[in-house]
């Protein structure tokens, strides 16, 4: 049962790496026109849809960035049952995915076709005809079973469940960031995952969910965790800062100042070397990532529109100071934190004494 669990995170994962630059892309090409609208003082573009001019273009735009957020189930659907299932498997993951959109089963809807799709494939494998009717297999067979399966099974059998638990989930986590303590406990969680593997299947998780409630309008979660994805980089960016020098090996304090531009990003996976070092590091890292996430959530941390991540997340937060307070509270506990609890340096050499030398020739 471990074996198979571990599988299905792979699975999993697999999807959502692909899954990451398309919401990423999508994100980006819907923040940028509305930035710039809003420079014009325009902060619905919608307005524009059917006039022309520059505004025009910026709707134009930034409608493409919406195409590209819609296709995130159909993306984690087609490359979970390709993890699975291979080549024969992606269309019908891909139409899953897309069955997850249209009938509001959201992401756990899109995954559960992936793992339909690609299981239905790779059991596919097993029919066996003589050569000449392989190519009717790939061709014809294979497709009609997986396609077929996830009609039935996540179109027709599981639709109700799935869209109930989705519609569920979904009000369940809109009342969760209505409610300030109940919000400052999902920031905490989602804050703390962050900072549990730096970049790894919890983080993944975390970030993927945050993520999957943007497509339903709801940002928070999604702000929750972008303040600490580029926090715990900066925290030991940070610390290079306000440390002397000597504290640090030549190669972590060179690393530290590199995390400046991968915290700034929100690539948490800058942190990696320090948690090597010295792993008693995973606690400041949960802990410092929950803190910015919360002091972000005490402070009611917004956005109106899809939220970017790390520093450039100031241009679409409509609560600015929230964000920027959530990621100087992460940052500055553990650039303060961590040297007191770690040993940065390299281990000295043991000094060598001539005298001590001994040469035996028997």
């Amino acid at each position: 049962m471990k074996k198979l669990l571990k599988e299905w995170e792979g699975y999993v994962m697999s999807g959502i790496s692909y899954m990451i630059p398309t919401i990423i892309g999508g994100a980006l090409v819907v923040g940028v026109p509305q930035i710039i609208g809003m420079s014009f003082g325009v902060t619905d573009l919608s307005k524009y849809a059917k006039t022309a001019g520059f505004l025009h273009w910026l709707y134009q735009v930034n409608q493409v960035g919406w195409i590209g957020i819609g296709l995130v189930n159909l993306v984690i659907g087609g490359y979970i049952a390709y993890a699975i299932g291979d080549k024969p498997a992606l269309g019908a993951g891909f139409i899953g995915g897309q069955l997850a959109t249209n009938n509001q089963l959201g992401f756990i809807g899109a995954m559960v076709a992936g793992f339909v799709a690609g299981y239905v494939a790779r059991w596919c494998r097993k029919i066996k005809v003589s050569e000449k009717w392989n190519s009717a297999i790939e061709l014809i067979v294979t497709p009609l079973l997986t396609t077929g399966a996830v009609a039935v099974i996540v179109g027709l059998i599981l639709n109700a469940p799935l869209a109930w638990i989705n519609t569920s989930l979904v009000s369940w986590v809109k009342a969760m960031v209505n409610q300030k303590t109940n919000a400052i406990l999902l920031a905490a969680v989602m804050g703390g995952m962050i900072g549990v593997d730096l970049g790894g299947p919890v983080n993944k998780a975390s970030w993927s969910v945050g993520n999957f409630f943007m497509l339903e309008g709801i940002y928070k979660p999604c702000l929750y965790t972008n303040i600490a994805i580029c926090a715990i980089p900066l925290g030991y960016a940070l610390m290079t800062f306000i440390w002397p020098k000597e504290r640090f090996s030549a190669e972590l304090f060179e690393m530290g100042r590199n995390d400046l531009v991968t915290g700034a990003f929100g690539i948490t996976e800058g942190a990696i070397p320090f948690l090597m070092k010295a792993p008693q590091l995973f606690f400041v890292n949960v802990i410092g990532g929950a803190l910015g996430s919360v002091v972000g959530a005490v402070m009611g941390v917004n956005s109106i529109m899809p939220p970017l991540g790390g520093i450039p997340g100031i241009l679409t937060a409509q609560n600015i100071p929230a964000y920027v307070f959530g990621i100087l509270a992460c940052s500055v506990f553990i650039a303060v934190v961590a040297p007191l609890i770690a040993n940065f340096k390299e281990p000295q050499e043991a000094e060598v004494n001539s005298d001590d030398i001994e040469i035996n020739f028997e």
